[in-house]
């Protein structure tokens, strides 16, 4: 799994690529631990080459969206493949997390 994380304005843009499971999970909350404390808490998450997530990615979207709201931000997920986001309907994390 590879993140990007760059400021565009007032939102800070997150992108990812690749297979986020159990082998690279702790990486992956360690790429975006800045964004539980960072300043502004608006976030895009775009997933265009994101091609899988296990239930342990499914978790740290969790936390980061709970996070996201206590501190009255906003986060979307955007570009989801097929297969991802259909893990994220029979999951009912689309109730949860904004997906466009």
């Amino acid at each position: 799994m590879n993140v990007t994380i760059a400021n565009e304005g007032p939102k800070t843009v997150v992108t990812l690529s690749g297979r986020l499971d159990t082998t690279n999970a702790d990486q992956f909350q360690n790429d975006i631990a800045p964004l539980f404390e960072c300043e502004n808490p608006d976030f895009e998450i775009d997933c265009t080459d994101m091609q899988y997530t296990s239930s342990q990615g499914l978790r740290m979207f969790l936390m980061l969206q709970k996070s996201v709201t206590a501190r009255g931000g906003k986060m979307v997920m955007k570009n989801m493949n097929p297969q991802v986001r259909e893990v994220f309907d029979i999951t009912g994390f689309s109730n949860i997390i904004t997906i466009v």
